[in-house]
């Protein structure tokens, strides 16, 4: 994370709230040589306070996690590069606007018996954005066929236990040149979901919103 705390003053809720949004990450794990690295796509449930997804079982971390193993899952959004010349001041750098947010906690296998109901949710929760099309449902697919896929997943859950985000947006300026900044990465930006980011840094998150 960003040591800048004017760039951490998003809230819990909004962190949460952003990661579950997004619904896909990168799962990180460190181990004796080189951190493990996965992305999954996942669902977060803030009330339980964990988050949940599956690995294929020739996934190198299969191998690393037995009963419980500390984990982050990162989460990153919207970004862009930030031209100098954006801002209309003098004496100025270039940068990286971003948004990113971590859950770190303790990786945990889940028992077999529960990977339907995990895949169904998770199948669901994404097909949902999907509406109006008609909800993709495991129904759908022959018995001997999703058992057989089935049999190649673990599903898996990670228990937060802190949550960390931040959100680069040019806070450390001045309101009329971030908003000259946030018109130029709406039109000019290099990166992803520029409108998203242009947007955000109209409005940075304040602690406790």
């Amino acid at each position: 994370m960003h040591p800048n705390p004017g760039f951490r003053k998003a809230s819990k809720a909004q962190n949460i709230a952003f990661a579950r949004d997004r619904g896909f990450g990168t799962l990180v794990l460190s181990t004796d040589g080189a951190p493990l690295v996965s992305h999954v796509p996942f669902l977060l449930d803030d009330r339980a306070g964990d988050v949940t997804f599956h690995l294929v079982r020739s996934n190198p971390i299969m191998r690393q996690v037995r009963d419980s193993q500390p984990a982050t899952l990162a989460v990153t959004g919207p970004h862009s590069y930030i031209s100098p010349d954006w801002y209309g001041v003098d004496d100025q750098v270039p940068t990286w606007n971003y948004v990113a947010v971590h859950l770190t906690g303790r990786l945990e296998p889940l028992p077999t018996d529960r990977l339907r109901a995990h895949l169904e949710a998770l199948s669901q929760h994404f097909e949902a954005k999907l509406s109006p099309k008609p909800v993709w449902r495991i129904d759908k697919m022959t018995p001997e066929v999703f058992d057989r896929m089935q049999r190649q997943i673990v599903p898996f859950r990670l228990v937060i236990e802190q949550v960390e985000g931040t959100w680069k947006l040019n806070q450390n300026k001045a309101d009329e040149v971030r908003q000259r900044a946030s018109s130029a990465v709406a039109e000019h930006g290099l990166g992803e979901s520029l409108s998203e980011l242009a947007a955000l840094m109209q409005l940075p998150p304040a602690e406790g919103g």
